[in-house]
């Protein structure tokens, strides 16, 4: 597993452990909350909130995705790119939250989890790798090309989000996260509104 694969999924492994003995104080420290939410925002929020998970279901199908999909980019780009553009991911995923949600659905409670870096993840490896088959966890017998993948579960995401289904996943982030894997891949290439550096 390449070093930067390993250490975000280690890192979140043992965050969740430590999760145990605190309690709910490092949530509410180091979770995202949104204005309006019921806890007090603070800068380092819009990193920290993703190194935190609410069960052993929810950090396993994250770690799963980074392993599944980082793994392949970090290899291809190399360490500090891959990097980059994870974090970029999971800022601009609780940036988007903040504005969207905190703003106009008035959420309520915290925002944890990686979900924004694996949205990223997901988006760029679609983009380097658009034909590779993507399985379902639960339906191993279906096969997708991964751009049909990610365009589908955006549409999906979007969805959830404007009509406000399922309370508690924050679809929002989810959507922050595509764009800002999109983001950077586009730095990294030069391309788009990047073109002139």
């Amino acid at each position: 597993m390449p070093p930067i694969t390993f250490a975000l999924i280690l890192l979140n492994v043992l965050i969740y452990a430590l999760s145990a003995f605190t309690g709910p104080d490092i949530v509410r420290t180091f979770g995202l909350w949104p204005p309006g939410s019921g806890g007090a925002f603070h800068f380092w929020q819009l990193v920290t909130y993703s190194f935190l998970h609410g069960s052993l279901l929810h950090l396993g199908f994250n770690m799963a995705a980074i392993w599944m999909f980082g793994a392949e980019l970090e290899k291809r780009w190399g360490d500090l790119r891959y990097l980059l553009t994870y974090l970029l991911s999971v800022v601009v995923a609780a940036m988007t939250q903040i504005t969207v949600s905190g703003y106009f659905l008035h959420a309520s409670g915290p925002v944890i989890g990686a979900s924004g870096g694996v949205f990223g993840l997901l988006l760029a490896y679609a983009m380097y790798f658009p034909t590779r088959v993507i399985s379902i966890i639960f339906l191993p017998f279906i096969r997708i090309p991964a751009r049909t993948f990610v365009l589908g579960y955006g549409a999906i995401e979007l969805l959830l989000g404007v009509t406000n289904t399922t309370g508690g996943v924050a679809h929002f982030a989810h959507l922050g996260g595509l764009f800002g894997g999109w983001l950077g891949v586009q730095y990294f290439r030069g391309r788009g509104i990047f073109g002139m550096r």
